[in-house]
Formats: C-alpha cells, structure tokens, sequence
C-alpha cells in the first residue's frame, strides 16, 4: 500500500465543491478525443478573443492550475500552502512568444519575481523557461556551433545578456534560479549557457541550476561530464530532475528528419534513468544539490528511503521535492506533513496568455499513463470518506 494514498492530509484545503469540480474537470481530461477537440476549441475562441470563453477558462482549467494572473493575486496560494510546509516556485507561464521586446518584458518579470523571493521561506525558488528570454530557433543555430550571422550574433548576445542579469540579481540576492528545459534541439545552447552561469556564479553554492530531463537518452553520461567539470573548476552543482514533457513532438520530429530517437525506448528505461540521477545525487552532495520535480511516487519513495538509510534529515539543505500545482496532492501534502523540502509550481499570468500552458498540462495528462485515473481516484476517495464521516 502506497505512503502516498492518505486523501484527508492531501485534500484539507480544498471544499467538496472544489474537488468536485476538479473530478469533473480531470474526467473531461481523460478523454483524448474530448482533450483535442477542446484544446482546438479552446485555442480558436481565445485567439479571436471571445470574453465569455476567458471567464469559463479562469473558473476551471486555469484555477485548477495556476495561482492567479498576477504574482500578488498567487499570494494567496502561496499562503495556503506554506501553512501546511509546502513552498511555491512562481512560473511565469507565457509561452509562444517571439518578439523582443516580450523577451524583456519577461526578464523584467523573472527580476521582480527574484525580489519577491528574497529572504522568503515560502518561495524558495525562481524559475524561467528558456524561450522566454529568446527564440527556439537561435538556441537551435548557437546549439549546432555553425558561423552565426551578424544579426544571430547580436540576438544571442541579448540572450545571454537577459541571463547575466537575472543570474547576477539571484547571487546578490541569494535566490536560487532554476532555468527549465525544452526541446532537445534547443537543449545544448542552453545547457553550455547555464554551465557558463554555474562556473560564474556557483563558487559557493549552487545559486544557478539546471533542469534536466531523464526521459531523454544520454544524460547520465551528460551528468558525469558536468560532475567533472565542476570538481576541475571548482564550482557548485544543481539541478532540477524531471521526466520531460515533450515525447511525442520528440520522437515525430526524430522520425520526420531521421535522426536516433532522443527518448528512452520504454517508461521503464525512463524511470531506472531517473532512479539512477537519484543515486547520483546522493552519492555526490559533497557538490551537487537537486529538486527532484516528480508525481512518481515509487521515485519520490526512492529519495526517502535513500535520505534515511544515509541518516540525513527531512529538511536536508540540498535535497527538495516538488509537483505541480493542481496535481498529485497526495504527494506534495505528505512530503510537507513530514516536513520535507516540498514545492509546487506555481504558474500564474493573464488567462489568455497562459492557455498554451494550460492545454500542454491537459495533453501531458491525457497522455501519461495512469495520471488522470489516479487524480481521479484519489478526489473520488476523498469525497466519499467525507460523506462517511
């Protein structure tokens, strides 16, 4: 039986009308064909702009999801669920952009979010997607190592300025910054920029991280390579561990331009992978610290077993946790129980802005097996322990 199935500590917070509206809300999710027809929908009508639309998305997706449109409307949330030992990492969800002055725009954001994070225990982290500071397509050039243009030079040149800055605001301010990660194509741009970021800023302490993706091949070996790196030059480790998030765009475009999948060929491979980063870390704390962002409970299960038998405590400096806000609760609310370092992701922005977000969390929970059944099944437990009382 799972540590993980106590629905009275996972649901406190929440009333029988909002679960029941969240039960209602993951049943629709569960339905592929439902999911696509509806994000297509959905996509259409807020594009053109339709209020009534907007207003249906707040009271549903989006506040299933997301803490509110503004960081002080989030405060609330955050609140709440630092009552209960759980922190909240502010995502500032707007994704699809291109143009530069919305790349300024969102690292002006990431700089307020690290003032509101400063000396705060309910917001340990800040966090930004690489996109937001800069088109997919000049991490893909730069990644690639070919003569750049004179304007790709200058482009990139922004990027990297948009990062100097933030990482050197998180240092001076000493707030942690986790930089995601996106699409493979992307990826090697961003990891050589974040470890010029580590090297610079990490002397100390690991301010910088990086967030790797332990359903792609590979990044076992990429971790060894960084480890070396970091013990040559003398520079602190972190990371954020998922899984990733973007497997069937991965492996259609691996196919359509007939390069090796990037994609561990099976969830198992995915899993040991992950199991794998987490004796990783714990075997090298001298260096390297991790928040393992997972809704798998055998390898969230995994951390605690190993954090016990090395007699390390709940609240290990290096060692934290972390869901996804509106997801496994059960989860998230144990770990803070047993006073765990444990977050969630917090997105917040405008609705219209963040629906790309919002349809990518109903498409992932569509398409990870079991994770739309278990938020289910948990609510529904929930529910009818209440009406036993």
């Amino acid at each position: 039986m799972s540590i993980f199935n106590n629905t009275q500590i996972a649901f406190a917070d929440k009333t029988d009308a909002q679960l029941r509206k969240a039960y209602w809300m993951f049943k629709a999710i569960e339905q592929p064909v439902v999911t696509k027809l509806g994000i297509s929908a959905l996509n259409f009508t807020v594009e053109k702009d339709f209020p009534f639309v907007t207003d249906i998305v707040k009271k549903t997706l989006f506040e299933q999801f997301c803490g509110g449109e503004t960081r002080e409307e989030s405060m609330q949330v955050v609140k709440q669920m630092f009552k209960r030992h759980v922190g909240s990492i502010f995502d500032y969800a707007i994704e699809g952009k291109a143009e530069e002055n919305v790349f300024d725009e969102t690292c002006e954001e990431i700089k307020q979010n690290i003032k509101f994070a400063e000396g705060n225990p309910a917001i340990p982290f800040v966090v930004f997607k690489p996109t937001g500071f800069g088109r997919i397509e000049i991490y893909e050039e730069v990644g690639k190592k070919v003569e750049l243009t004179t304007s790709q030079k200058e482009e990139w040149a922004r990027v990297v300025k948009r990062y100097e800055e933030v990482c050197q605001m998180a240092f001076d301010r000493n707030v942690i910054l986790m930089i995601d990660a996106e699409e493979t194509w992307m990826q090697d741009a961003t990891d050589d920029l974040v470890n010029q970021m580590m090297e610079k800023f990490n002397r100390k302490k690991a301010i910088v991280w990086n967030t790797i993706q332990m359903y792609r091949t590979g990044r076992m070996e990429y971790l060894a390579e960084d480890l070396e790196r970091a013990k040559a030059r003398n520079y602190f480790l972190g990371y954020k561990f998922v899984r990733g998030a973007y497997m069937e765009k991965e492996r259609e475009r691996a196919a359509e331009m007939n390069y090796p999948d990037p994609i561990q060929p099976t969830k198992q491979a995915s899993d040991d992978n992950y199991n794998a980063a987490i004796n990783f870390v714990l075997n090298n704390l001298d260096r390297v610290s991790a928040f393992f962002g997972t809704h798998n409970e055998k390898s969230t299960e995994l951390v605690m077993d190993k954090m016990r038998a090395m007699n390390l405590p709940h609240d290990h400096p290096q060692i934290h946790f972390g869901q996804l806000y509106g997801m496994s609760d059960n989860i998230t609310y144990y770990l803070g129980e047993e006073k765990y370092n444990v977050c969630k992701y917090l997105p917040y922005g405008p609705v219209k802005d963040v629906v790309p977000y919002l349809t990518r969390r109903a498409q992932e929970n569509t398409s990870v097996a079991g994770q739309t059944g278990r938020e289910l099944g948990l609510i529904n437990k929930e529910l009818k322990r209440r009406k036993n009382k």
